[in-house]
């Protein structure tokens, strides 16, 4: 499932090559997103990248017709040129976009849905 050895996902990811904006305090980092779940989001790493690590982002992610999607996470590795972000609310003008844009790339759809009834747990 997944690149990276000992990476233990909870969630179906999906691999989608779309723009990403990383913004964090005054700092904005232009990035492609890499894939995505419903909990996570890997970007490629800009080559300036000088956040504040223990300080929340928001992404902001044009996925076409789905809309814009605003999610707001933290950092939580850097690694081979890619950074992995923990999603730590999707609000509920978020959550159906998310839905639409994951259901297209993903393979299990009953895995879909019960991602995203585990959201409405957390």
């Amino acid at each position: 499932m997944s690149d990276f050895p000992g990476e233990r996902r909870q969630f179906s990811r999906a691999k989608i090559d779309l723009p990403v904006e990383v913004q964090q305090g005054g700092s904005v980092w232009h990035q492609r997103l890499i894939d995505i779940s419903v909990a996570g989001i890997s970007t490629d790493q800009p080559d300036v990248w000088d956040a504040q690590y223990n300080e929340p982002f928001t992404l902001i992610i044009d996925a076409g017709r789905y809309g814009i999607l605003e999610l707001h996470a933290y950092l939580q590795h850097v690694e081979a040129g890619r950074l992995g972000f923990a999603v730590q609310h999707v609000d509920s003008k978020n959550v159906d976009p998310l839905r639409a844009l994951l259901s297209e790339h993903v393979s299990d759809p009953l895995a879909l849905e019960a991602d995203i009834d585990k959201l409405d747990k957390t």
